[in-house]
């Protein structure tokens, strides 16, 4: 049923979208040099490595860490790179990711192949069998401002609370905070 639900909205937002990623995509080739999109390796269900795409909002040679653990991390922004992270917009081609089952809508957000301990931790708490998601429990109650150890606290919460009900319940807290920019990083 999930992975229904992932493929329909997935579907009807691409066709929607259409224009805004082209857009999206044509303002990161102009003012910045280097590819519009940037392939993350990231860490999907059972551990496996799955290259995630996203807008490019930092320039090419940005280290491969979380923004947040980055030293003024400022500096590493394109022109257009904090507007993309402030209204999500960078997040747009893991639609991508969706469609191919990489990813779902909801589900713990995939971990960096480099953060070692949160997927240590994932895995002792079996949060490591979900399909990780474009948004996810722990990004509506703390985004970057929880612990490792928090965030897989929610993420497992998640893991024994997950429902369709649920789902549309982070989707649809996931839109308030986008839209009021809450807890959304630069």
């Amino acid at each position: 049923m999930k992975r229904l639900f992932d493929l329909t909205v997935a579907l009807v937002a691409a066709v929607f979208l259409a224009l805004p990623i082209v857009l999206v995509a044509l303002a990161v080739r102009l003012t910045s040099p280097g590819p519009a999109l940037y392939w993350s390796d990231r860490v999907g269900q059972h551990n496996r490595i799955f290259k995630m795409p996203k807008f490019r909002s930092m320039h090419i040679d940005t280290p491969a860490m979380p923004t947040h653990l980055l030293k003024n991390p400022e500096q590493w922004f394109t022109p257009i790179g904090s507007f993309l992270r402030k209204f999500s917009l960078d997040e747009l081609p893991q639609l991508w990711s969706i469609l191919k089952g990489d990813m779902s809508f909801v589900g713990p957000r995939p971990a960096l192949f480099n953060q070692d301990k949160l997927i240590v931790l994932r895995t002792e708490k079996g949060v490591h069998e979900l399909v990780p998601g474009l948004t996810g429990w722990a990004q509506i109650n703390g985004r970057d401002g929880l612990s490792i150890p928090q965030k897989v606290q929610r993420d497992a919460e998640y893991l024994q609370r997950r429902s369709l009900f649920f789902d549309m319940k982070i989707l649809w807290m996931t839109a308030l905070k986008i839209l009021t920019r809450d807890g959304v990083s630069h």
